[in-house]
C-alpha cells in the first residue's frame, strides 16, 4: 500500500485525517482499527476506505498499548435450579478457570437476568471487557450466538447449534446419545428386558438425544420402547411421580433417567414402596453428580468430559484470538459410565 503524506504538513496521514476523510469522529476510527465489532457495516467500509484511500498506518507501539488485550473471557454463570442434583456448570467452570488459566487468561463470571438468555452480554460487547465468551446455554435455542455472531464478538459454545445445522462458529459438545446408550446397554448385559426411560420434555434438545440412545439401544436387541418412556421437569419430584407412575404401569425392572435429579426421585419412589435401587430396581442416572457418589446405594450414571471439554473450549478460543485466527474444528466428545451399587 503506498504511503501518503499529509498535503498541507507534508507528514505522514494521521487518525485525525482519517477522521476527517470518512466523514466522522476519531472515536469512531480508533474503534474500526480496534473495536470493529462495535461500528455499523456501513461506517467500517467507510473508514476503511479512507485507510486506504491515505496508506494510513497507525504508530504500532500506540496501538499495542490502546488494544493491549483484557485476557478475558466471559461466562454468563445461571443461577442454580432448586430442587435439582445438577451441579455440572460447577465442575464445568473448575476445569475452565484452570485450563484458562494455563492458556494465560482468567474467566469473567457475569450473571444474567432470569429467563433473559441475552442479559449481560451487551455491556460486556459495548465496554470491550472482554476478549471472547464461551456460551454454555445453547439449549435454549442460541439466541446468544446469533446475537454475538451479529456484533463479531469471538465466542465458543459448550454445546451443539441444535436449531441450525448452518452454524459455523466453533463449538465442544458431549454425546448424549452415546450416553444414553452406554446406560442401557449396561442394564441389558445385565439381564433387564423392561428398561424404563424418565426424561425431559419433548423441546428439550439435550433430553431427546439422551432418549435417543436408550430407544437405539432397545430397538437394536429387537425390544419395543412402547409405554416404558416418561417426559418430565428435571425436578426431583416430577422423577418420583414418574417413576410411581412407570412402576404402575409399565412394570420395569431398571430405569434409565436423563439425569441424577430424577435418577433421586427413583430413588425416593422405590423407598415409599420398601424397595431399594440395585437390589430390586436397577437405576442409572446421567451427570455424575456429587450426589450420585455419595447416596446409598451410590448411583451408577453417565460422567462427561468436562475436564477434556474445557480444554477443547480453551483451544477453540486461542486459536480465535490469534492474529490471524485460526479456526478450530467442532469437536463431539464420548462420556463414560460409572458403575456403581444401583446397577
Amino acid at each position: 500500500m503506498a504511503r501518503h503524506l499529509n498535503r498541507v504538513t507534508g507528514t505522514p496521514p494521521t487518525l485525525a485525517d482519517v477522521a476527517e476523510l470518512a466523514g466522522v469522529s476519531r472515536q469512531t476510527v480508533s474503534n474500526a482499527l480496534n473495536n470493529p465489532s462495535l461500528l455499523r457495516h456501513d461506517t467500517l467500509a467507510r473508514v476503511q476506505s479512507a485507510v486506504d484511500e491515505l496508506g494510513y498506518s497507525p504508530n504500532r507501539a500506540a496501538r499495542n498499548l490502546r488494544t493491549r488485550a483484557s485476557h478475558l473471557i466471559g461466562l454468563r454463570f445461571p443461577p442454580a435450579q432448586e430442587g435439582t442434583a445438577n451441579a455440572l456448570m460447577d465442575r464445568f467452570v473448575h476445569s475452565l478457570v484452570e485450563t484458562s488459566k494455563e492458556a494465560g487468561y482468567h474467566v469473567l463470571l457475569f450473571a444474567g437476568d432470569g429467563g433473559d438468555p441475552l442479559a449481560g452480554y451487551d455491556d460486556l460487547v459495548r465496554s470491550t471487557a472482554v476478549d471472547a465468551f464461551v456460551v454454555t446455554d445453547t439449549y435454549l435455542g442460541n439466541p446468544q450466538t446469533a446475537w454475538l455472531e451479529e456484533r463479531g464478538a469471538p465466542f465458543v459454545a459448550f454445546g451443539r447449534p441444535w436449531d441450525n445445522g448452518d452454524a459455523t462458529h466453533p463449538w465442544v459438545d458431549v454425546d448424549g446419545s452415546v450416553g444414553g446408550r452406554m446406560a442401557t446397554d449396561h442394564l441389558l448385559d445385565r439381564g433387564h428386558t423392561r428398561i424404563a426411560w424418565i426424561g425431559w420434555r419433548k423441546d428439550s434438545f439435550i433430553g431427546e438425544d439422551r432418549r435417543s440412545g436408550w430407544a437405539g439401544a432397545l430397538h437394536d436387541r429387537g425390544l419395543s420402547t412402547k409405554g416404558l418412556a416418561s417426559r418430565v421437569e428435571d425436578t426431583l419430584s416430577s422423577g418420583r411421580e414418574a417413576a410411581a407412575v412407570l412402576l404402575d404401569e409399565a412394570q420395569p425392572s431398571a430405569f434409565v433417567c436423563a439425569s441424577d435429579t430424577l435418577a433421586m426421585g427413583v430413588y425416593r419412589t422405590l423407598a415409599d414402596r420398601g424397595l431399594e435401587a440395585g437390589r430390586d430396581i436397577a437405576v442409572v442416572g446421567f451427570d455424575d453428580s456429587q450426589v450420585a457418589q455419595v447416596v446409598h446405594p451410590s448411583l451408577t450414571s453417565v460422567r462427561q468430559p468436562l475436564e477434556q471439554v474445557a480444554v477443547e473450549v480453551v483451544a477453540a478460543l486461542s486459536g480465535l484470538l490469534n492474529h490471524p485466527p485460526v479456526a478450530h474444528p467442532r469437536t463431539m466428545l464420548a462420556p463414560t459410565l460409572v458403575v456403581r451399587q444401583s446397577s
